[in-house]
């Protein structure tokens, strides 16, 4: 079920037409573990005797917390509808995304998930949830992330999760990404940049007309190399040729706002590209396939701390060492894409 606009609700797109919105999203639960030990994983400080006491009842309400805001997601233009699909990242298992679907704000919706091991030392991977309704999901496959440097043969990270199917009756793939933290040098984001690049125009090959979404915590704001030239996603839809990306939360970030918060300043690493596909770049307004329509960074007030030296800030789940039985250091993000109804 999706809902449907008439004139005056989208600026008028056109007279007496009826659209059909969809939404799509993604975002960081920063470490979503369970409390068991994966074997040949640094996953210690998430086990009831390590560094963070993750018991039992700590990771209910991490699941507990998460799915209310993965349930709204998406609700301030669809209602009771919510996202059609999230890309997910800083999740250690499947197990863990089959509790959190198991959730009642998710469970009411028949969300469903997948996600695939990667050989991340902590043991973190990228997920993709989805509602079956809204998105139907026909493949799924890991594409790792290669190093270039002999000195690096021996380190693993993330690769990229490439998620197919089907939505509102079009071909849709989803990347959903995790790229190496700022703890590495901006050269290890630009080289992931580069290889979703390449699994890019790999897709519009077999598919030049696919409607994709990159999604991710790129640990790089949009106009950072990785983004802007690695990958090549433009800041104006106008300057997007027919295998280029555009990448709304451009204009977003250099308007002072972000996802998150470091040193008094906002980041902008979550982030949503489209490929032309999804772009009514000469502004004609013909919805008659899948289109962009606009974005969205997902804020709550209960998602910020409210008192003290740190508020305004994200509520995180652990801070300093102390247990806030918060969200994320990350808020949401999410694009809102029309088609016409016939």
């Amino acid at each position: 079920m999706v809902v449907m606009f008439l004139l005056g609700t989208m600026n008028a797109l056109a007279q007496e037409k009826k659209y059909s919105v969809y939404a799509v999203g993604f975002y960081n639960l920063e470490n979503l573990f369970d409390t068991l030990h994966d074997e040949g994983h640094n996953d210690y400080e998430y086990l009831p005797d390590g560094r963070n006491k993750w018991t039992g009842m700590k990771y209910r309400n991490k699941l507990k917390n998460m799915s209310r805001v993965l349930a709204e997601m998406g609700t301030d233009v669809l209602p009771g509808v919510g996202a059609a699909a999230i890309g997910v990242s800083e999740v250690e298992n499947a197990g863990c995304l089959k509790d959190l679907c198991e959730m009642e704000p998710l469970k009411k919706r028949n969300f469903q998930y997948v996600l695939l091991e990667g050989p991340d030392r902590r043991g973190v991977d990228c997920g993709l949830l989805y509602n079956p309704a809204l998105f139907k999901l026909d493949n799924v496959k890991l594409v790792p992330y290669i190093y270039d440097k002999p000195e690096d043969a021996r380190r693993a990270t993330r690769g990229f999760l490439v998620c197919s199917g089907t939505m509102a009756g079009e071909h849709v793939t989803i990347i959903v990404n995790h790229l190496p933290s700022r703890g590495a040098t901006s050269y290890y984001r630009e080289l992931g940049g580069k290889q979703i690049r390449v699994v890019k125009d790999s897709l519009l090959k077999d598919d030049p007309n696919v409607k994709l979404f990159i999604m991710g915590d790129m640990n790089d704001d949009p106009a950072d190399p990785s983004m802007s030239v690695a990958l090549g996603a433009k800041r104006k839809m106008k300057d997007v040729d027919k295998d280029g990306l555009f990448n709304p939360f451009w204009d977003i970030h250099a308007s002072g706002t972000g996802t998150l918060m470091y040193d008094g300043k906002w980041n902008l690493f979550d982030q949503i590209i489209l490929s032309h596909s999804l772009l009514d770049q000469k502004g004609k307004k013909d919805y008659s396939t899948l289109k962009y329509w606009k974005a969205q960074i997902f804020r709550r007030d209960y998602l910020f701390q409210q008192e003290g030296r740190y508020k305004g800030n994200t509520l995180r789940t652990h801070a300093g060492g102390v247990w806030l039985n918060g969200y994320s250091d990350h808020l949401p993000t999410l694009v809102y894409l029309v088609k016409e109804q016939k």
